[in-house]
């Protein structure tokens, strides 16, 4: 992760409390499926946070003396997650996953909000898209209607939004897409086939 981008947008600007998803979860009890966008929300987490523990577990292994406060991202795994929990894609070992669920969501309530947000997340995909055709469209619009100014319109419309996404996809992940892990337990974790009939780990919650 970079971590400028980390420090720029801290969690610590609205610290999450561990209560927070329950109060609101209590006090909009008549919003049909509240509870399981919630869940989405913490499972999301806590998929990220795996995939960033792994990636740590295996970079200790090839290089003993990397920096603690450096974050490797290991892009042999991903992740995909449900209201029931997520599937974690890769070669990894059922053990090692296990000590690294329970290390994330542990690392994740105590603190290390950051774990919760991961570079190569979809949402990061969806904010780019988006802001490539909003700019696009702008440009399209503000631009005389010639061929050579549309075409500088829309390279630079695709520039800006490159530039732009990776912030504003951390920004949509922490505050929309993902939330702190407080009320999920971890049932079990099983080797299965995803609804696409691909190969994974699937690591089972439940909301407590």
């Amino acid at each position: 992760m970079n971590n400028s981008t980390s420090n720029l947008f801290d969690f610590d600007v609205i610290a999450p409390s561990p209560n927070q998803d329950t109060d609101l979860l209590q006090q909009l009890s008549f919003v049909p499926g509240l509870q399981e966008i919630l869940m989405l929300r913490q499972v999301h987490a806590l998929e990220h946070a795996t995939v960033w523990v792994l990636g740590e577990t295996i970079n200790i292994y090839s290089s003993p003396r990397r920096s603690n406060n450096v974050q490797f991202d290991n892009e042999s795994l991903s992740g995909l997650s449900t209201e029931q929990g997520f599937y974690l894609y890769g070669d990894v070992n059922i053990s090692h996953l296990r000590r690294a669920v329970t290390l994330a969501q542990h690392r994740l309530t105590n603190g290390e909000w950051d774990l919760a947000i991961h570079p190569r997340c979809g949402t990061n995909l969806s904010v780019a898209m988006l802001l490539t055709a909003g700019l696009a469209v702008g440009a399209y619009v503000m631009l005389p209607f010639r061929p050579l100014e549309q075409l500088i319109g829309l390279g630079l419309a695709a520039t800006t939004a490159s530039e732009l996404a990776p912030d504003l996809g951390a920004i949509a992940q922490r505050y929309l897409t993902t939330a702190i892990p407080f009320n999920l337990k971890i049932e079990h974790i099983i080797k299965t086939r995803d609804t696409w009939g691909k190969e994974a780990h699937f690591v089972k919650v439940k909301w407590r």
